[in-house]
């Protein structure tokens, strides 16, 4: 998996990401960006299932107080979920759940990608970070259509930067 972060602080391993939404709020005011590679399962955008078309990349945002999953295919068009990250929530002891209430279908054209952005009901599920395979799955509804992306990515122990291991504290996870 290659993660390219923005802050160098989250790049420490290649479950960064998932740090991101279990970061205190402080993460979240300061903006955060994490690019992950892996296999694109599942795209379907207002309906319309493009999984042949589905990038093997994935980008986490965690930004003024929202958490946002960006799913992108080849033909141009994007899809994210967006949810206020106050609201995730850990729902086992494997598993986190962050709520959508914000879907923004793309389509890239000669000006840049232009956003469609509508109200949603819907989530995103992933498991704890832990060296294995990722699954992240997000689905939502609005206006009567389906969204949906599901998105897994191979995640390895202590593969931070340099060959070191991952901080205890780092990136929002607790320290042991």
């Amino acid at each position: 998996m290659t993660i390219r972060s923005r802050a160098p602080l989250l790049a420490l391993s290649g479950v960064a990401f998932l740090g991101l939404l279990a970061a205190a709020p402080a993460t979240a005011q300061q903006g955060a960006e994490v690019t992950m590679t892996g296999q694109c399962e599942r795209l379907v955008i207002g309906g319309l299932d493009i999984t042949q078309n589905c990038k093997e990349q994935l980008v986490n945002t965690v930004s003024r107080g929202r958490t946002t999953f960006d799913f992108a295919a080849w033909d141009g068009q994007t899809l994210s979920f967006s949810g206020s990250g106050a609201q995730h929530e850990q729902t086992e002891e494997t598993e986190q759940l962050q709520p959508i209430s914000l879907v923004v279908p793309g389509m890239k054209n000669k000006d840049g990608i232009a956003r469609s952005p509508a109200p949603a009901v819907g989530a995103c599920k992933f498991s704890k970070p832990e060296p294995g395979k990722t699954r992240i799955a997000c689905e939502a509804t609005s206006q009567g259509k389906t969204y949906a992306g599901v998105f897994v990515t191979e995640t390895k122990a202590g593969a931070g930067p340099g060959g070191e291991a991952p901080k205890a504290g780092a990136a929002g996870q607790p320290k042991p």
